[in-house]
């Protein structure tokens, strides 16, 4: 049994004082919630989970990692079982970041010319303390890093390495962010059922509520005028914005793109019957009247290159940062000292 499968019930036991307010736990058997591998917590917090060059990774830091993460595993988990298996896995995932973290830090010191201004980390810090849980509280934020065992020299140092694990990443995949035309096309053709579109229309409307009582004759008469300044030139957003009743009116009734599979079938059917530029006839249902209108139309079928190469493009500049990045740390991960308890 490795020592992190150990250290499940400690972590979560430990973690306890960082947590946020949460849903109602899953509930953990009493025993199971008490069990430690050892008598002394102080112990099992210092105890050594991985070696990686000089730097130790002890428990208390796989614990400050974990912590915040925990409420929303017992949201997501189904039973205790469920739990600690999905535990086991966070702890495993952190924990190699925390490897590749102390390796890419490594490895921007390296260049003795590169260093993290006083000012960035100032910044930082007080990004972090402006912003939630602590939103300008100053004594939540003492309060949290004593619980995380850490004192301010211990967090300014934190954050700086945040700043280059970020940073180095950030440059190894800007590095690969050129992709070649032939690359997109040859994309687009192999996944070409990944830009099948279905008929859309950009959709404005108009909304005239029923009033209790209101008859549909009452309803179309509150159209009529409306209809004309429409026919008389006027611009469709500024009538919705003068008259209609709904909720998008102050943004002169843009409900944006609509599949035909989104809209009731009175809206649908004589929505999808227009082209770009028209208005429908009033559209009365038992909520009231409707005068919709399209915006754009895109039909159905697989979209050009020119529309999608963009988007390809991105998929695959990430594709390849992401690879880049991989290796990269691979490279680092087999010139180093490693060793996992």
């Amino acid at each position: 049994m490795t020592l992190l499968r150990r250290w499940s019930v400690a972590l979560f036991a430990a973690a306890v004082p960082l947590m946020l307010p949460a849903q109602p736990p899953v509930p953990v058997e009493p025993a199971a919630a008490t069990a430690r591998p050892s008598n002394n917590p102080r112990q099992d917090s210092n105890a050594v989970v991985a070696a990686v060059e000089d730097k130790i990774i002890t428990v208390e830091d796989l614990r400050r990692e974990i912590g915040p993460q925990i409420p929303g595993l017992q949201r997501d988990s189904t039973s205790e079982k469920d739990f600690f298996d999905k535990l086991d896995a966070l702890q495993n995932e952190v924990l190699q970041e925390m490897i590749n973290r102390v390796l890419i830090v490594k490895e921007f010191h390296k260049d003795e010319k590169r260093h993290v201004p006083d000012s960035y980390i100032d910044n930082a810090i007080s990004e972090t303390l402006l912003n939630a849980p602590f939103s300008g509280d100053r004594s939540k934020f003492l309060a949290y890093l004593k619980a995380s065992g850490l004192n301010a020299r211990d967090y300014r140092k934190q954050i700086e390495e945040d700043l280059i694990y970020r940073f180095m990443r950030d440059q190894q995949r800007k590095s690969q962010n050129v992709v070649s035309p032939v690359r997109v096309e040859a994309y687009y053709q192999e996944h070409k059922d990944k830009f099948y579109q279905d008929d859309q229309v950009h959709l404005r409307l108009i909304a005239f509520n029923r009033a209790p009582g209101e008859t549909d004759a009452q309803l179309l008469a509150k159209a009529q005028p409306v209809l004309a300044r429409l026919k008389a030139g006027d611009k469709f957003a500024d009538l919705a914005h003068e008259f209609s009743q709904d909720a998008k009116s102050t943004k002169g009734g843009d409900w944006g793109w609509q599949k035909r599979a989104d809209l009731k079938a009175e809206f649908a059917d004589p929505l999808f019957k227009l082209a770009k530029g028209q208005a429908s006839d009033p559209v009365v249902t038992p909520d009231g009247c409707f005068v919709l209108y399209v915006e754009e139309r895109k039909f159905a079928g697989v979209q050009p290159l020119s529309e999608v190469g963009a988007d390809i493009e991105k998929i695959l500049a990430d594709q390849m940062a992401r690879e880049s990045e991989e290796r990269w740390i691979q490279r680092l991960r087999q010139n180093a000292y490693i060793r996992i308890y």
